[in-house]
């Protein structure tokens, strides 16, 4: 589930529960309408509701990089947990966007 925040050149995506292959498709195409919408200088996205995330979740934030490239925009990860952060180090994300903790 996710819900999206726009506040003067931010957008700000709050994401909950597990993001697998069932919810990362309606999670991607919410975020993406409303970045082509409103295109902000700077996409968050919130993982301190998540609970789970598969490997759809690294395509997730992937495609958001690729997104905001094309918007001349970046993306920046908040609240990661430590399992989740160590995931998405390993698949290189932390050269593609900012993760917080």
């Amino acid at each position: 589930m996710v819900k999206l925040e726009e506040q003067e050149k931010e957008l700000t995506a709050f994401l909950s529960g597990d993001i697998d292959h069932h919810t990362a498709k309606e999670i991607r195409e919410a975020i993406d309408l409303k970045a082509e919408q409103c295109r902000p200088e700077q996409l968050i996205l919130d993982f301190k509701d998540v609970t789970f995330m598969d490997s759809s979740g690294i395509g997730l934030v992937m495609g958001r990089y690729k997104l905001m490239k094309e918007l001349g925009g970046s993306v920046t990860v908040v609240h990661v947990s430590a399992h989740i952060r160590k995931v998405m180090i390993l698949a290189g994300l932390d050269k593609l966007a900012v993760i917080q903790k």
